[in-house]
């Protein structure tokens, strides 16, 4: 299939274009964004039917959409796990009435959603989880730890991985479960308070946590199955909208370079233009992408570009600034204040980390490997 954008992208384009500068929030402009959104269907056009209040569009518009939000400058989505991630995973797994529940109010924005995959010792690992979910009537009762949970202190659910057959080990015995959030005193939210300052990632302790048994989606035992549907879905169209906000960091440290003197280095100007060609080249690998199918190495190669090439744009950004970069504030907009990290002092910081969440490298170049390329599989130390 060859991707590309047509009239109606075209006029789709448009709309979404004006709509966002309409409705876009400015700075003092309060509001609930997620709501807006879900008032005028912009949540889950690519579930593929307009059954929960939702607008439809088909891949090459839901692209658009995409790429027009990130380049809107819109505000960071809070809902997106709930979005793109569970609900494509309900309408795929999930019983009539699952679907009924909980689809709409993701539409119209109303509840968010966090994901209880990763523990401290099961993160690359999953298969090695250790919360248990027990049953008790027509209830579970959950007990463990969840670690690097985005959204935790402000979502209202969590879809959690659990072992729910005693004895059970690694792949078997898992199930996928929906857990509400406010329940005091049997789960506790503990922000992760990282080197940048912020605290989006979470320490989640579930103790006696109850989970309703109708709530288990694709049937108890079932659990993996389903966890790899949803993490099939984990890299897609947000690719492309996400090398729109890349393009605009990049154009900020070109401009630093270039305002500051960095560009005349050989060395620095050479780094500058290898940046601007490969965001070139992961932009056509995610088009290529998009219009094929049945590749299973494609999100693992996907998350290899841009980790790596968003970590050297952190690096870069570093260098066309010099020793300056090591101190603060860099006056970016006239009014940092002093100690807090500049945009791109925070870049910097942040983007140590593109290589490790998500999926570490060494476990995307493992399974190229074995998937892929058919490599006998790696020895494991039991």
């Amino acid at each position: 299939m060859e991707f590309r954008f047509g009239p109606e992208d075209d006029a789709f384009r448009e709309d979404a274009r004006a709509w966002l500068a309409q409705h876009v929030p400015r700075r003092g402009q309060p509001g609930d964004w997620e709501r807006e959104l879900g008032r005028d269907g912009w949540i889950g056009i690519g579930w593929g039917e307009a059954a929960y209040g939702n607008r439809t569009a088909d891949l090459t518009q839901q692209v658009v959409w995409a790429e027009e939000y990130a380049r809107a400058k819109a505000p960071p989505r809070t809902g997106h796990i709930g979005e793109n991630l569970l609900a494509p995973t309900l309408i795929a797994h999930g019983t009539p009435a699952q679907k009924q529940r909980f689809l709409p109010p993701i539409a119209r924005g109303e509840e968010l959603w966090c994901q209880g995959y990763s523990e401290p010792g099961a993160g690359s690992d999953l298969a090695g989880i250790r919360t248990v979910a027990r049953r008790d009537g027509d209830t579970y009762r959950v007990t463990g730890q969840k670690i690097w949970t985005s959204l935790a202190h402000e979502a209202h659910w969590c879809f959690v991985l659990a072992r729910t057959e005693e004895g059970s080990r690694r792949h078997h015995g898992l199930s996928f479960l929906l857990v509400p959030m406010d329940q005091p005193g049997r789960i506790e939210v503990r922000p992760i308070r990282q080197m940048t300052g912020t605290s989006e990632f979470n320490e989640v302790f579930f103790d006696g946590a109850e989970a309703r048994a109708e709530h288990v989606v694709g049937g108890e035992g079932n659990g993996w199955q389903v966890a790899m549907s949803l993490l099939a879905l984990e890299r897609g169209v947000s690719t492309l909208a996400q090398q729109v906000g890349f393009a605009a960091e990049l154009e900020q440290v070109l401009a630093i370079a270039v305002s500051g003197g960095g560009a005349l280095d050989p060395a620095l100007r050479a780094r500058l233009v290898a940046q601007w060609a490969e965001l070139k080249v992961m932009r056509w690998n995610a088009l290529r992408t998009l219009g094929s199918s049945g590749d299973a190495g494609a999100p693992s190669v996907a998350k290899l570009l841009w980790g790596g090439w968003h970590r050297r744009l952190g690096e870069l950004a570093m260098a066309v600034r010099g020793a300056a970069a090591t101190v603060g504030p860099y006056d970016w907009d006239g009014g940092s204040a002093p100690y807090e990290l500049d945009p791109l002092q925070h870049l910097f910081l942040f983007t140590r980390a593109d290589t490790i969440y998500g999926g570490s490298d060494e476990i995307q170049r493992t399974i190229i490997a074995e998937r892929v390329l058919g490599l006998p599989r790696e020895v494991r130390v039991p």
